[in-house]
C-alpha cells in the first residue's frame, strides 16, 4: 500500500515538473513554443522584407558599442565647434547654442558611464583631428542640423544593442536631445540664414 502511494507521489511530480518545464518554455500557455534562441527560427529565418537579425540586441550590441566610442571621439572637434559659432554668434543666441553644447557634454559623459558599465574599460582616447572651421555661421549652422541628424540615426542603432532598460532609457534621453537640438538649430537657421 506505501508502494502504491509513493509511486502515485512519484507520478503526479513528474507531471508537475513536466508540466512547469513546458510553462517555462512558453509563459502564455498557448500551444506556440516560446523560443530559448535570438529570434523564431534562428538560423534558418528567411525574410520576406528586410532582414530582421539587426534589430536583435545580442548580434547590435558589438556594433552598438563601436559606434559609443566613435560618439565619444568626436567630442574635442565639437568643442572647437561650439567654441567657434559661440564667438560668432549674435549674443542674443548664445544662451541657446550653450545649452546645446551642455546637453552633449552631458551625452558624452553618460556614453562614457554606460560603455564603462558594459565592458569595464574606458574609452580610449581618439587621436587629434584638425578642426575644419566652418565658412560663417550659416554654414555652422547648416552642418550642425544635418549633425544632429545624422546623430539620431547613429544613436536609434546603439539603442538597438541594449535589452536592459535604465541602459535603453540613457540612449532615449541622448536621441530625443538630439532631436531637440535640431529642432533648435532650424530655429537658428531661419532666423539667420533664410532670404540671405
Amino acid at each position: 500500500m506505501a508502494n502504491d502511494i509513493q509511486k502515485d507521489v512519484d507520478k503526479k511530480e513528474k507531471q508537475t515538473i513536466k508540466a512547469n518545464a513546458a510553462y517555462s518554455n512558453n509563459p502564455s500557455g498557448g500551444s506556440i513554443p516560446a523560443y530559448q534562441t535570438p529570434y523564431p527560427g534562428y538560423p534558418y529565418t528567411t525574410y520576406k522584407y528586410y532582414p530582421t537579425h539587426e534589430y536583435v540586441s545580442v548580434y547590435s550590441l558589438p556594433k552598438a558599442l563601436t559606434l559609443i566610442v566613435d560618439s565619444v571621439r568626436d567630442e574635442r572637434e565639437d568643442e572647437l565647434f561650439y567654441d567657434y559659432l559661440l564667438s560668432v554668434a549674435p549674443s542674443t543666441q548664445r544662451e541657446i547654442i550653450v545649452s546645446i553644447r551642455d546637453d552633449e557634454r552631458k551625452h558624452a559623459r553618460l556614453f562614457r558611464e554606460l560603455y564603462w558599465q558594459v565592458t569595464g574599460k574606458d574609452i580610449p582616447p581618439a587621436p587629434d583631428q584638425p578642426f575644419v572651421k566652418p565658412l560663417n555661421y550659416c554654414d555652422g549652422i547648416t552642418k550642425a542640423i544635418f549633425g544632429e541628424l545624422a546623430a539620431v540615426e547613429r544613436y536609434r542603432k546603439i539603442l538597438y544593442g541594449f535589452e536592459f532598460l535604465p541602459y535603453r532609457n540613457i540612449i532615449t534621453e541622448i536621441y530625443t536631445d538630439e532631436l531637440k537640438h535640431a529642432s533648435k538649430w532650424n530655429y537658428l537657421f531661419a532666423l539667420n540664414c533664410v532670404n540671405r
